[in-house]
């Protein structure tokens, strides 16, 4: 029988994905218990805070803003706008552009495309809250 001396050369050698997966798994689990651990205790901490200075917690809950919704579904909106218009122009005007090493495609276009239309969005929210803010001060 053949043993085999293990030695630094061997060592580098090996494959040692499972116990990767197994190190990531261990971590990912303690600092999701750590951080879900770390927002209870501060709610709470603000919360004694506020009862110790004599406050109403229940009174200081953060309000729902009636436009939250509207300005991340006209962001996510302009986003998928300007993917569709990134992915349009980069198979139709741009495909001539490129050359025959370069088989990335135009990478850039889609960025830029998903950041102006999707600030589009976010200014047309911006726009539509101003106009509903000065329809309310005005009656």
């Amino acid at each position: 029988m053949k043993t085999k001396i293990l030695t630094f050369k061997n060592l580098n050698n090996m494959n040692h994905t499972g116990e990767l997966a197994l190190f990531m798994v261990i971590i990912v689990s303690v600092a999701l218990i750590a951080m879900i651990f770390g927002i209870v205790y501060l709610a709470k901490r603000e919360r004694m805070a506020m009862i110790e200075r004599g406050m109403d917690p229940r009174r200081y809950k953060p309000q729902s803003a009636p436009f939250h919704t509207l300005k991340w579904g006209l962001l996510l909106i302009g986003a998928g706008v300007g993917l569709f218009l990134a992915f349009v122009l980069d198979h139709t005007a741009f495909k001539s552009i490129g050359n025959e090493f370069d088989n990335d495609g135009n990478v850039a276009i889609y960025f830029a495309m998903i950041a102006i239309f999707g600030g589009l969005g976010l200014f047309s929210s911006y726009l539509i809250e101003k106009k509903h803010n000065d329809k309310e001060k005005g009656e």
